[in-house]
């Protein structure tokens, strides 16, 4: 028998798998070896939990670039999760790279941002009283983003990018099935494709530069009828006895979800078409908010009892509220929303040079009645994340490594900027 050469194999073997999620047997049998009997149950169902999983390997070689090797563990794009407020991160990404395109003097993420409204359900936003200065910035709304992931943040940026750049940009990078359609206000379709004016200002008031009302002309690609759940509660907080729809919600896979985050923290390892364009103060101003903790904050300032250091920290942490130790870091953006838990991340342990990506999803709804804010995310979903989190950090502790990583870069960004 002829053999066959490799990466016609590899095709083959793609096509056979068309349709099915992805496992790498690596991931499954180290989560299933060490699972207790609470995350076995969730193993067990995977139609109902909807779990998928990324645990990205980093590997560095005598020059200290990475090298990655992604394991995957029921992972299929097909599959429909709400990737709620982790389509902050590429809103705040583009914001900062929006700033440098406009090459407006005077004009940077510091400046005041004034947010007028020219639409049916726009609001304005001429102050903020979390800020030193009591206004609003790019910079201000990127800090509350990752801290504790504040939507008002997020719309205010999503006005500014525009939802017809929001697409352009990701698509042309190579991310053409992520959706970012809804500002987390009650908008309609139509009400989100139109985006406010803007204006920056000198804290004088005076003009820096002005941004018109804008509106998106793209199509989408609607046809997929997206419905989970039983039943759900509409606006009027009435019981409609049929599943919830998703056909129009924002939709992000968790491939592309850590594709973009490495491209973010590595982007000398995606292709030069495929990266962002910020400076090197860009990306460190990002790297310290991604992991920076809503006690390390000034401004703004929040009640720590409500806002704990492991409040958007999933894996490993927020189950229990477990204090973050100080030599371990983690550089992330999570959602929650609809029952759907998700977290991309990237892990550092700077006392035993230990450094790994983890992404993942899961659905906690035992009743199947969607927007009733009644989801088992403390009893079932933060316990998830902490348990495979763990279980993944140990394996890292134990791995060999041919090269010890130099971490400087982002130990340094542990610095305020």
């Amino acid at each position: 028998m002829p053999r066959i050469p490799l990466t016609i194999l590899t095709t083959l073997l793609s096509l056979c798998a068309w349709g099915q999620p992805r496992t790498d047997s690596l991931l499954e049998n180290l989560v299933r070896r060490h699972a207790s009997p609470n995350l076995q149950h969730v193993l067990q169902h995977p139609d109902s939990f909807r779990y998928q999983l990324i645990y990205t390997q980093i590997d560095r070689d005598k020059r200290n670039r990475p090298h990655f090797r992604n394991y995957y563990f029921h992972v299929d794009a097909d599959s429909y999760f709400n990737p709620a407020s982790t389509v902050k991160l590429p809103i705040a990404v583009l914001a900062l790279e929006k700033l440098h395109e406009l090459r407006v003097r005077g004009l940077d993420r510091y400046t005041p941002m004034l947010t007028d409204s020219a639409y049916n359900g726009q609001v304005t936003a001429y102050t903020d009283s979390t800020s030193e200065n009591g206004l609003p910035s790019i910079a201000h709304y990127i800090k509350k983003i990752f801290l504790v992931s504040d939507n008002n943040a997020y719309n205010r940026l999503y006005e500014f990018v525009g939802q017809q750049a929001i697409h352009e940009k990701l698509w042309a990078r190579g991310y053409p099935g992520v959706r970012i359609v809804r500002r987390f206000m009650p908008l309609d379709e139509e009400g989100n494709r139109h985006t406010n004016p803007i204006r920056f200002v000198r804290e004088d008031g005076s003009l820096v530069y002005a941004q018109p009302a804008a509106y998106c002309t793209l199509p989408f690609d609607f046809s997929k009828k997206i419905l989970i759940g039983n039943a759900h509660m509409n606006r009027d907080e009435q019981l409609v006895h049929a599943p919830f729809d998703f056909t129009k919600q924002n939709y992000f896979p968790l491939e592309s979800l850590q594709h973009l985050l490495q491209t973010v923290l590595f982007p000398e390892s995606a292709p030069r078409s495929q990266r962002f364009k910020l400076t090197r103060d860009d990306y460190r101003f990002l790297y310290h908010y991604m992991s920076a903790y809503p006690s390390e904050a000034d401004y703004p300032h929040y009640d720590r009892k409500q806002y704990f250091d492991s409040y958007t920290k999933f894996f490993m942490f927020k189950s229990g509220q477990r204090e973050i130790p100080p030599h371990i870091r983690v550089f992330n953006k999570t959602g929650w929303s609809f029952g759907f838990l998700t977290d991309v991340a990237y892990i550092v342990d700077f006392k035993n040079n230990v450094e790994f990506m983890l992404t993942g999803t899961l659905y906690v709804n035992r009743d199947g009645v969607l927007n009733d804010d009644r989801y088992e995310y403390e009893t079932e979903g933060y316990p998830y994340f902490k348990e495979v989190g763990n279980i993944i950090y140990q394996y890292e502790l134990e791995r060999k490594r041919e090269h010890a990583p130099d971490l400087k870069r982002f130990a340094n960004a542990r610095k305020d900027n």
